[in-house]
Protein backbone atom coordinates (compact mmCIF):
# COMPACT_ATOMS: atom_id res chain seq x y z
CA UNK A 1 0.00 0.00 0.00
CA UNK A 2 1.28 3.42 -1.10
CA UNK A 3 2.33 5.90 1.52
CA UNK A 4 1.06 8.91 -0.26
CA UNK A 5 -2.02 11.23 0.77
CA UNK A 6 -3.42 11.44 -2.55
CA UNK A 7 -2.93 8.70 -5.83
CA UNK A 8 0.29 10.46 -7.14
CA UNK A 9 1.94 10.00 -10.36
CA UNK A 10 5.68 10.73 -11.01
CA UNK A 11 4.03 13.28 -14.06
CA UNK A 12 1.49 14.76 -11.60
CA UNK A 13 4.34 16.20 -9.42
CA UNK A 14 6.85 17.31 -12.11
CA UNK A 15 5.76 21.03 -11.36
CA UNK A 16 7.43 20.60 -7.72
CA UNK A 17 10.86 21.09 -9.55
CA UNK A 18 10.34 24.06 -11.61
CA UNK A 19 11.24 27.88 -11.19
CA UNK A 20 13.09 26.81 -8.02
CA UNK A 21 16.84 25.62 -7.05
CA UNK A 22 15.94 22.13 -8.26
CA UNK A 23 15.08 22.92 -11.90
CA UNK A 24 18.39 25.30 -11.69
CA UNK A 25 20.86 22.39 -10.73
CA UNK A 26 19.14 20.07 -13.23
CA UNK A 27 17.32 17.45 -10.77
CA UNK A 28 14.88 15.34 -12.47
CA UNK A 29 12.34 13.48 -10.69
CA UNK A 30 12.20 10.07 -12.16
CA UNK A 31 10.06 7.49 -10.63
CA UNK A 32 7.48 7.15 -7.56
CA UNK A 33 7.19 3.82 -6.01
CA UNK A 34 4.37 3.31 -3.12
CA UNK A 35 7.33 4.34 0.26
CA UNK A 36 9.94 5.80 -1.83
CA UNK A 37 11.09 8.21 -4.61
CA UNK A 38 13.74 8.74 -7.14
CA UNK A 39 15.33 11.49 -9.11
CA UNK A 40 18.77 11.87 -10.25
CA UNK A 41 21.01 14.91 -10.77
CA UNK A 42 24.22 16.14 -13.50
CA UNK A 43 27.73 16.01 -12.87
CA UNK A 44 28.29 19.38 -14.70
CA UNK A 45 29.22 23.18 -14.24
CA UNK A 46 26.74 24.00 -11.97
CA UNK A 47 27.05 21.14 -9.43
CA UNK A 48 30.83 20.49 -9.49
CA UNK A 49 33.37 22.17 -7.09
CA UNK A 50 36.71 24.09 -8.28
CA UNK A 51 38.13 20.53 -8.15
CA UNK A 52 36.32 19.08 -10.70
CA UNK A 53 34.47 16.49 -8.56
CA UNK A 54 30.53 16.74 -6.99
CA UNK A 55 30.11 19.14 -4.62
CA UNK A 56 28.99 17.88 -1.46
CA UNK A 57 26.52 20.69 -1.46
CA UNK A 58 24.76 19.32 -4.34
CA UNK A 59 24.89 15.85 -3.17
CA UNK A 60 22.94 17.36 0.02
CA UNK A 61 20.41 19.57 -2.16
CA UNK A 62 19.24 16.05 -4.35
CA UNK A 63 18.98 14.50 -0.94
CA UNK A 64 16.82 16.98 0.49
CA UNK A 65 15.02 17.67 -2.57
CA UNK A 66 13.97 14.43 -2.76
CA UNK A 67 12.67 13.74 0.80
CA UNK A 68 11.27 17.01 1.08
CA UNK A 69 9.09 16.05 -1.45
CA UNK A 70 8.26 12.92 -0.47
CA UNK A 71 7.41 14.48 3.15
CA UNK A 72 4.91 16.85 1.04
CA UNK A 73 3.62 13.86 -0.98
CA UNK A 74 2.57 12.25 2.07
CA UNK A 75 0.63 14.75 4.00
CA UNK A 76 -2.10 17.06 2.99
CA UNK A 77 -0.49 20.20 1.27
CA UNK A 78 -3.79 21.90 1.80
CA UNK A 79 -3.35 22.13 5.25
CA UNK A 80 0.52 21.42 6.31
CA UNK A 81 3.89 21.60 5.04
CA UNK A 82 7.40 19.48 5.31
CA UNK A 83 10.63 21.87 6.02
CA UNK A 84 13.84 20.78 6.57
CA UNK A 85 15.11 20.92 10.04
CA UNK A 86 18.55 18.75 10.54
CA UNK A 87 20.91 17.04 7.06
CA UNK A 88 23.91 14.59 7.80
CA UNK A 89 25.39 13.56 4.76
CA UNK A 90 27.77 11.26 4.13
CA UNK A 91 30.12 11.54 0.79
CA UNK A 92 31.86 8.06 0.28
CA UNK A 93 33.58 8.74 -3.44
CA UNK A 94 33.66 11.23 -5.61
CA UNK A 95 31.88 11.29 -9.15
CA UNK A 96 33.56 13.94 -11.98
CA UNK A 97 30.91 13.50 -14.32
CA UNK A 98 27.79 11.70 -16.09
CA UNK A 99 24.17 11.40 -13.49
CA UNK A 100 23.98 10.48 -9.82
CA UNK A 101 20.50 8.98 -8.87
CA UNK A 102 19.02 9.36 -5.48
CA UNK A 103 16.19 6.82 -3.82
CA UNK A 104 14.71 8.48 -0.77
CA UNK A 105 12.62 6.47 1.66
CA UNK A 106 11.02 7.48 4.85
CA UNK A 107 12.01 5.64 8.41
CA UNK A 108 9.24 7.91 10.52
CA UNK A 109 6.47 9.66 9.40
CA UNK A 110 4.94 11.39 12.13
CA UNK A 111 2.76 14.19 12.79
CA UNK A 112 5.29 16.35 13.66
CA UNK A 113 8.35 14.96 12.22
CA UNK A 114 9.59 12.91 9.42
CA UNK A 115 12.78 11.22 8.55
CA UNK A 116 13.73 10.08 5.26
CA UNK A 117 16.80 7.98 4.31
CA UNK A 118 18.40 9.01 1.05
CA UNK A 119 21.15 6.72 -0.95
CA UNK A 120 22.76 8.36 -3.80
CA UNK A 121 24.16 6.08 -6.61
CA UNK A 122 26.82 6.57 -9.91
CA UNK A 123 25.57 5.57 -13.20
CA UNK A 124 27.15 2.64 -12.59
CA UNK A 125 25.10 1.81 -9.58
CA UNK A 126 28.35 2.66 -6.45
CA UNK A 127 26.95 4.11 -3.32
CA UNK A 128 28.81 7.81 -3.41
CA UNK A 129 26.62 9.05 -0.54
CA UNK A 130 24.09 8.72 2.25
CA UNK A 131 22.04 11.30 4.08
CA UNK A 132 19.47 11.26 6.61
CA UNK A 133 16.93 13.70 6.87
CA UNK A 134 14.49 15.29 9.35
CA UNK A 135 11.34 17.16 8.22
CA UNK A 136 9.58 19.11 10.52
CA UNK A 137 6.08 19.12 9.17
CA UNK A 138 4.00 22.90 9.71
CA UNK A 139 0.77 24.20 9.47
CA UNK A 140 0.13 26.50 6.92
CA UNK A 141 -0.23 30.01 7.90
CA UNK A 142 -3.92 30.70 6.23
Amino acid sequence: MAIWFREYTIESIQDLGKNNMVEHLGIELLELGDNYIKGRMPVDHRTKQPTGVLHGGATAALAETLGSIGGNLVIDMNNFTCVGLDINANHLRPVSSGYVYGIAFPFHLGKKTQVWSIEIHNEEGKLIGISRLTLAVIENQQ
